[in-house]
């Protein structure tokens, strides 16, 4: 079963620090650890005489176009993301913070937790932004229930949340911009079904059963399989986002079963370390593998034949979007309560498309992972 063989993103100086003034400071960094302060401004008008609808009509249209207008200039926002290094997530963080530059947000501070995936690092990072009292508050959250209490303190001092990438289950959110990732498990089951031809015996590597991205991930990729396909049976690799787990789980199915004919995983760093496995048992040839991100690294191994599928979020897009509802939301305006961001199904023949439609730096890390 051999290998089927988009994102430009941008050249990123988000490692470990991003603090962003849009006022076109050069200081922009995206910190792994918490930090620091706030600002904000509003205005009105009015319209004079009654009676007459017309009058009244063009008096509100007057108003409306020289008053009320939002000073995003004096808006700080906070962003607590999930992570600084992950090139997945510093994708995400490029496109809010091009989002925040290009509605001239007047400062943006970007802050991930000092470990990836520590909810009580994210916690700190986002009681910090609450005592600073930003404008706006977009949080990306390491799990979902976990960060309800800092959500609701944001609640009671009137600061709108959104969260981004992964629901937050609990407090008042104004809006959840993310990928379906029920949706999108459904497509990559159903991908991995028509390889199999719908017999055998499949992989599916999990990524946290505490997140709600997490668990859209399994349930809508379990539920297919146990509803459509009853010739395929599911083996399961719990982990919590963690690489090295899911490298270990897969080897320890494998041991114990020598006849997998597919691996699928929640996200593209376990699609990584289940690469170096399969390469090196040998079996590389005979599994179909598909991945869930479009993760630099991932597009890189299906660029050299060795992914056979992803289903690719847009990641830019993500952030970027997810920044625009929180300015939109710090400025008293009405904002959708689901964005679906989509998802992309790739595969050899369609991924050099993807990587053509979207920012640089997809790109650049791409080559990066291929040259090294």
């Amino acid at each position: 079963m051999r290998r089927t063989n988009r994102w430009k993103a941008l050249p990123v100086a988000l490692a470990l620090a991003l603090v962003v003034s849009a006022c076109g400071s050069d200081d922009d960094e995206v910190d792994s650890a918490p930090e620091d302060d706030a600002a904000e401004e509003t205005d009105d008008a009015d319209d004079d005489d009654a009676g007459d609808d017309v009058d009244d009509d063009a008096g509100d249209d007057e108003a409306e176009a020289s008053g009320d207008e939002c000073d995003t200039s004096a808006l700080t926002i906070g962003y607590a993301t999930k992570s600084a290094t992950n090139q997945g997530w510093i994708l995400i963080n490029q496109g809010a913070e091009d989002a925040a530059a290009d509605l001239g947000v007047g400062e943006l501070r970007a802050v991930g937790p000092p470990i990836e995936n520590d909810i009580s690092g994210q916690l700190n990072v986002v009681e910090d932004f609450i005592s600073a009292q930003v404008d706006g508050l977009a949080i990306a959250p390491v799990d979902s229930s976990g960060i309800v209490p800092v959500v609701e303190q944001a609640n009671a001092d009137g600061i709108p949340v959104i969260a981004i990438d992964t629901a937050i289950e609990g407090g008042e959110v104004a809006s959840f911009v993310a990928t379906d990732n029920l949706a999108a498990a459904v497509t990559q089951a159903e991908t991995v079904a028509e390889a199999i031809d719908g017999v055998g015996k499949v992989v599916l590597i999990n990524g946290s059963q505490a997140q709600q991205t997490g668990r859209d991930r399994r349930d809508g990729f379990v539920e297919t399989m146990e509803e459509n396909y009853p010739d395929i049976e599911v083996l399961e690799v719990q982990t919590e986002w963690d690489p090295t787990a899911a490298q270990q789980g897969l080897e320890d199915l494998i041991i114990a079963n020598d006849d997998i004919v597919a691996v699928a995983q929640a996200w593209d760093g376990a699609t990584v370390a289940s690469v170096s496995l399969l390469d090196r048992e040998g079996l590389l040839d005979d599994v179909f593998v598909i991945g869930f991100d479009g993760a630099p690294d991932a597009i890189a191994l299906m660029l050299d034949g060795r992914v056979d599928a992803i289903v690719a979020q847009q990641l830019y897009q993500i952030g970027y979007d997810g920044m625009e509802a929180t300015v939109a939301a710090a400025c008293g305006e009405p904002v959708e309560e689901r964005v679906d961001t989509g998802e992309v199904l790739l595969t050899p023949d369609t991924v050099q498309d993807f990587i053509d439609a979207n920012p640089d730096a997809l790109s650049e890390f791409i080559e990066e992972e291929r040259e090294g």
